[in-house]
């Protein structure tokens, strides 16, 4: 989803940096936002017109949604992010120059072009005409030049890398040689086939991800962001820490339709921040405790940020199993976020919010009772009718849609208005909805087209050349194998969109992690080693110091961006804590669990295990740790997290290893117990 911008500054306001993010920098003339506007819902009827109306051959599909997301993002977004004097014919922030219109015209009949001559280039498959490699190779220029322009320059720099490479092969020294490619050759892979821009990412994009994001984006603008928040905050708030606890549940409520974490912070932070430093939360640790949450909505089934579905594809399983393996650790890392705030609470001696600022329940409730019903028809038909995802999204959206006009008549209705105004107000939803959908997937759709070229070149011959060498460095280990492709997901994810970090990790790691963890005796699950690159990708989104999340959650909270992005890198420890875990156990992501009773055991001992570890991690269960209570922590969390490990070190029959169920919650009681005599000794002197 929409990532970084090393130059977002701290006097920013949030809503500014996510304007920024989905293209938003230039103020339009009068025909020109109509033009844009008219591009944007054009974009929305066409992707819900595929699963429904229409039936459009898969390239020429992708082919098209290429189109529409190049030559929008041309027409909204200058060549330079900030206006300036300097080449003020190519950043106008005031109108769309003349070169930014050719850009576009070039960009969509270039994007189309396999389209329109589709059975032209498969009959001279491999024998390119020169139209086909000028058509190609401008396609590739303006698609790097428009991912540069959307999500900063580090994709569109990585894919120019590999390109080089794929080209200057034949002249590295021999432990980086490779036999090379030429021209045609690149241009044909790359651009007149399914083997890279339109590829999978950019297949999936197309085919689902764009209406998941609509559906997201017409919920917001409904006000649904603003109901899920209300409502944690009704059964929160007046807890210990309510504020930040409610900020975890609303959060976590706004990922299973928001891809974007800059967009949730806008959503639930603007209220939630506030309201944490008002209990007694210091700045940056409120700004932090909404970037962590926000940033792992993208780990929330359905949607995770887009990956979901690419993993479906890569994998080569079912969505809902995806959904099925991803569950327990989204879920594990959300509660020991939970149990973060809770520990920062007990830390500052922070209580629930008053009564009068904890809204009613029922009243929540019934006020937005009817934004649950679209989200509860998406799941029904995804878990339980098993529809494909575009037609459940598909159903929704129009579910939504009757919804939006019941709400705007009710509204028109109580506050004296016609009900022509009701129908007025829905359908202006609809069109903003429409609009911000299309902006929220320009950067979804040229990161999956762009990583496209990385994944085709390195299908064109250097993939097992990588495997090779990621294998030396690692020297069989596969803990180190481990940490290297995390470390890689990290460096790599701060310059681009989670997603791209996800394929282009995926591609080059996942199968490796597999074959590698076999050789030494780990069963990976290919799922779990896609899973593994992803989480990753999605810890970089708050990595300083180009996390972006960090600079929206600290100028709401008016805290300094640096030492935010830290402090929610230390509290999503957690997260990638619980990835290494289920590469070690597998049963974390329900690999090879077929009975609900053991998988909710399996559950169980996440929560217990995560909320042990947190202990560890902060220093603190109800009252600060001393050096001696640490390993109990550690023990609990290990051995709830990865029985059959602990049962083999002390070689216990794997079948009976979840007795050790037990023993962990011992090893947990024992801590407490310690540090409650400690309190009451404390309490007496």
């Amino acid at each position: 989803m929409p990532r970084k911008d090393k130059r977002a500054g701290h006097g920013e306001r949030a809503e500014e940096i996510l304007l920024k993010e989905t293209g938003a920098l230039r103020r339009f003339r009068p025909l020109e936002g109509y033009l844009v506007t008219a591009i944007c819902i054009a974009w929305a009827l066409y992707q819900l017109a595929l699963p429904s109306v229409i039936i459009v051959d898969q390239t020429a599909e992708r082919a098209i949604h290429l189109a529409f997301a190049i030559g929008l993002l041309f027409l909204v977004r200058p060549f330079f992010r900030s206006s300036g004097e300097k080449l003020q014919w190519l950043s106008a922030t005031d109108r769309i120059p003349l070169i930014d219109y050719i850009c576009a015209i070039l960009g969509v009949l270039s994007a189309l072009y396999l389209a329109l001559d589709y059975e032209g280039i498969a009959m001279r498959a491999g024998l390119p005409l020169t139209r086909d490699l000028v058509s190609g190779s401008i396609l590739v220029i303006l698609l790097l030049e428009a991912t540069r322009r959307m999500v900063g320059p580090a994709l569109s720099v990585i894919a120019l890398m590999f390109t080089a490479y794929a080209f200057l092969g034949p002249y590295l020294p021999d432990v980086l040689a490779y036999k090379g490619v030429s021209l045609t050759k690149y241009i044909s892979n790359i651009t007149l086939s399914t083997e890279g821009i339109y590829g999978i990412p950019l297949g999936v994009s197309s085919a689902i991800v764009y209406l998941f994001v609509l559906l997201g984006a017409l919920l917001e603008r409904a006000g649904a962001g603003r109901f899920f928040t209300n409502l944690a905050l009704s059964i929160l708030g007046r807890y210990k820490g309510g504020a930040a606890k409610a900020a975890v549940v609303a959060s976590a409520a706004t990922g299973l339709v928001s891809g974007s974490s800059i967009a949730n912070i806008v959503t639930t932070g603007n209220f939630t921040i506030p309201l944490m430093k008002k209990i007694g939360y210091p700045a940056k640790k409120a700004a932090a405790v909404e970037v962590a949450a926000s940033t792992d909505g993208q780990l929330m089934p359905p949607i995770m940020g887009a990956a979901a579905f690419i993993i479906a594809e890569y994998v080569n399983v079912p969505y809902v199993d995806v959904i099925k393996a991803a569950a327990i650790p989204a879920f594990a890392s959300y509660f020991g976020l939970f149990c973060i705030t809770h520990l920062e609470a007990s830390k500052h001696g922070i209580e629930g919010l008053r009564p009068e600022d904890v809204p009613s329940f029922f009243g929540t409730l019934r006020s937005g009772l009817h934004y649950i019903i679209p989200i509860g028809m998406l799941l029904f038909e995804l878990i339980y009718l098993r529809h494909s995802p575009e037609l459940a999204a598909f159903r929704s959206i129009i579910a939504l849609f009757v919804i939006l006009l019941y709400q705007e008549i009710r509204n028109a209705f109580h506050e004296k208005r016609g009900v022509g105004d009701g129908i007025r107000n829905t359908l202006v939803i609809i069109k903003d909805g429409m609009v911000q959908g299309s902006r929220n997937m320009m950067a979804v759709a040229l990161a999956c087209a762009s990583a496209g070229i990385i994944v085709g070149v390195v299908n064109m011959g250097i993939g097992g050349m990588i495997s090779a060498v990621v294998e030396y460095i690692s020297g069989g280990n596969f803990f180190l194998l481990l940490l290297i492709t995390a470390f890689a997901s990290l460096m790599i994810g701060m310059g681009l969109p989670t997603t791209a970090t996800y394929i282009v990790m995926a591609s080059l790691t996942a199968p490796i992690l597999v074959e590698i963890g076999g050789l030494y005796g780990f069963l990976v699950p290919l799922m779990a080693a896609h899973l593994f690159c992803f989480y990753f990708g999605i810890l970089a989104d708050d990595t300083p110091p180009v996390g972006l999340a960090a600079y929206a959650a600290s100028a709401i909270a008016n805290s300094e961006p640096i030492p935010t992005g830290i402090q929610g890198f230390l509290y999503d420890i957690r997260t990638s804590f619980i990835a290494f875990m289920f590469m070690f156990n597998p049963e974390l992501v329900l690999h090879g669990i077929d009975s609900w009773l053991q998988a909710i055991l399996i559950f169980v001992m996440a929560l217990v295990g995560m909320s042990a570890f947190e202990c560890f991690a902060q220093g603190w269960c109800i009252t600060r740790n001393r050096w001696y209570e640490i390993p109990f922590f550690l023990a609990t969390a290990f051995t709830l997290l990865h029985p059959g490990g602990v049962a083999s070190l002390f070689n216990v029959d794997s079948s009976k290893k979840y007795y050790f169920f037990f023993v962990g919650l011992l090893i947990y009681a024992t801590a407490f117990l310690i540090q409650k005599l400690r309190l009451g000794v404390q309490k007496d002197s």
